[in-house]
């Protein structure tokens, strides 16, 4: 089974937490999947990875354009994940696959919505009945990942 790990944001927005979480991952040589539930905002995403830092490159595309079968990282809504990822990270309230055969599941949610916090804590609950291995981070007052107890 995966690791299985939950990041609370409270301080630092997604937009510019994803690129430090995606940038680790391609790091270990792994493929991700980014699922999200809003084309709008998965656009935004993918815009938000190719303006973080001019001093780096990720590659990466969206799952409705072309290759997405060799891109290292994905971003789309349908959940399909064409580039057979190692990682998912789910970034919305979304129906989590099977990631039995995969390295690393992310569950990345923002503290301060209401309806991605309850699904979160939904996601934790089923997945800790099931016996799954699980871990929590979540942002400090500095915008710091701690691993929660």
């Amino acid at each position: 089974m995966p690791d299985i790990w939950f990041y609370h944001l409270e301080k630092t927005p997604l937009p510019q937490v994803l690129p430090d979480l995606l940038e680790k991952v391609v790091q270990k040589g792994w493929r991700a999947y980014v699922h999200g539930h809003e084309d709008d905002k998965i656009d935004a995403l993918n815009g938000q990875l190719w303006t973080y830092n001019p001093a780096s490159f990720l590659a990466h595309g969206l799952e409705s354009e072309g290759s997405a079968s060799r891109q290292p990282v994905l971003l789309g809504t349908s959940g399909a994940m064409a580039n057979s990822p190692q990682v998912y990270v789910s970034v919305a309230p979304v129906d989590l696959p099977d990631v039995s055969g995969m390295e690393r599941c992310l569950v990345v949610f923002e503290g301060a919505d209401d309806d991605h916090l309850a699904w979160a804590r939904m996601q934790w609950k089923r997945m800790k009945s099931e016996g799954l291995d699980l871990a929590y981070w979540k942002q400090n007052t500095q915008g710091r990942w701690e691993k929660m107890q």
